[in-house]
């Protein structure tokens, strides 16, 4: 079962360029981060949308003298990509131009300020646990309409509009209140990453049953190794993906849709319950309380020494590890086992989905030349580039032929062909209710440590998503799919 965000069997790899990647003699060819509703309140404020020109080469009209603000999450992709490439490219179109370059793991923190100042950087990259809220900034009409964008011309081929030369899950993504306002640019696979060469040395086969994984913990712990952990400070939302992702495998995608539709006891569906009481057994079990205290990259550390197997995250985590990763160990992705004998989706869902936000301020000193950064970013130099330095697919169409990639993405290549159109949805009340998912991103460290039940948690979540859905400040969103 798909959606239009989601990213479907070859989809993602015909349309980036990886459809040749062999997996072995006679195995053949391998494939491959919205819709709105009405509110209880008037809509998002209206978007600035920059001039347009007729001129291809300058479609939005940019004072080549202009200076261009840039902020970016450093943080697993880091800054360089923008910093000695997407910059360098618009300061190639327009020379002599002057751009600032901020990089912050602290992007709310920083920006905040600024927007209520109404001193604003012009592209902003929207990431990390400390992102802006996203749908409030569109409802104080701070970011930019991203149309004029999509229906540019392309900077490889005038002839095509930029929308012409991006995975559809771009577009489905880019609306908050009907209106097309965030740029997607990375695709990632979130699933359980573990060191391929550790079990290759071992013996040890991928779980495809809740009882092999239980097995494999048994077996692990008599190595002194923990079946999984994740980080409890700045990255608990990976586990709350993972309950997630795991229910939607229990129940279906539809869990999730019913979670981001605010529809009523969502939360309390058995498949969710279900899922937070197997993660939280396998805590208890296999996990490690101390882990509580660490951050992502301590515990990303960890897994480097081998000192757990597996570990919730998305394919970004291999370039984020690449100058501390030693040479006997290899990324790889592993499904999410069966946990019932009925789960709605097989054994080797995955997923897969676009992510890593950009926006343009509205209300920057140079909206213009923040469009312009956009497009260069989307032509296949600016996402090449990308891929080359951070390790990661970009959603531009072949962007990435010809390029040697790592061992982690292959391995996550080959999962989405082997999981064919089971693909687990992505949640969007992340980015639509972000007092909600922030909550979850507590709860979720409260219920794996053994706080509170499973039921409490689920309950909890309801009675929060009920708040949230009651409050007609809150501009509400909906989606079919």
């Amino acid at each position: 079962m798909t959606h239009p965000g989601e990213i479907t069997r070859r989809q993602l790899l015909r349309r980036v360029g990886l459809t040749a990647f062999a997996v072995g003699p006679g195995a053949g060819l391998l494939s491959a981060c919205a819709t709105s509703g009405a509110g209880d309140r008037p809509s998002a404020a209206p978007s600035t949308s920059p001039a347009v020109s007729a001129d291809p080469k300058n479609p939005f009209a940019v004072d080549a003298k202009k200076p261009l603000e840039v902020t970016i999450f450093s943080g697993g992709y880091g800054d360089a990509y923008a910093r000695d490439l997407h910059e360098v490219l618009y300061q190639k179109e327009f020379p002599g131009v002057t751009i600032k370059h901020n990089a912050t793991q602290q992007i709310s923190a920083q920006l905040r300020p600024r927007f209520v100042g109404g001193d604003v950087p012009d592209v902003v990259n929207n990431s990390g646990p400390e992102a802006l809220d996203l749908a409030a900034l569109a409802t104080e009409g701070h970011l930019a309409d991203l149309a004029p964008l999509f229906d540019a011309p392309s900077i490889d081929d005038p002839g095509k509009k930029v929308r012409d030369t991006v995975t559809p899950a771009v577009l489905d993504n880019a609306k908050i209140d009907g209106k097309d306002l965030v740029l997607n640019y990375t695709v990632s696979h979130r699933a359980l990453w573990y060191n391929a060469k550790l079990f290759a040395g071992r013996g040890w086969s991928v779980p495809k049953t809740w009882d092999e994984f239980k097995a494999l913990g048994e077996t692990a712990k008599k190595d002194g190794i923990l079946l999984f952990a994740y980080p409890g400070q700045k990255g608990p939302y990976y586990q709350l993906w993972n309950v997630l992702y795991t229910a939607a495998k229990i129940g279906g995608n539809q869990v999730i849709i019913d979670i981001d539709n605010l529809v009523d006891n969502a939360w309390n569906v058995e498949a969710m319950k279900q899922s937070v009481t197997a993660w939280v057994e396998i805590q208890a079990k296999y996990g490690d309380k101390a882990y509580f205290g660490l951050d992502h990259t301590q515990t990303q550390v960890k897994q480097l020494e081998n000192k757990l197997l597996f570990y919730p995250v998305g394919s970004w985590v291999e370039n984020e590890m690449v100058k501390d990763t030693p040479l006997d160990f290899e990324y790889a992705i592993a499904p999410i086992p069966d946990v019932t004998s009925s789960d709605k989706m097989p054994y080797g869902a995955i997923q897969v989905g676009v992510g890593e936000n950009f926006f343009v301020a509205a209300k920057g000193k140079n909206p213009q030349g923040g469009l312009e950064y956009l497009r260069i970013m989307l032509s296949k130099e600016g996402a090449k580039g990308f891929t080359e330095r951070t390790k990661n697919l970009t959603v531009v169409n072949g962007a990435a032929e010809g390029l040697d990639l790592t061992p982690g993405l292959k391995s996550a290549a080959k999962a989405q062909d082997a999981a064919g159109q089971n693909i687990i949805t992505d949640a969007r009340f992340e980015g639509w209710y972000k007092e909600l998912f922030d909550y979850g991103t507590e709860q979720i460290n409260v219920v794996m440590a053994g706080r509170i039940t499973p039921d409490k948690f689920c309950a909890n979540m309801q009675k929060k998503a009920d708040e949230i859905k009651k409050d007609s400040s809150v501009v509400k969103q909906t989606r079919s799919q």
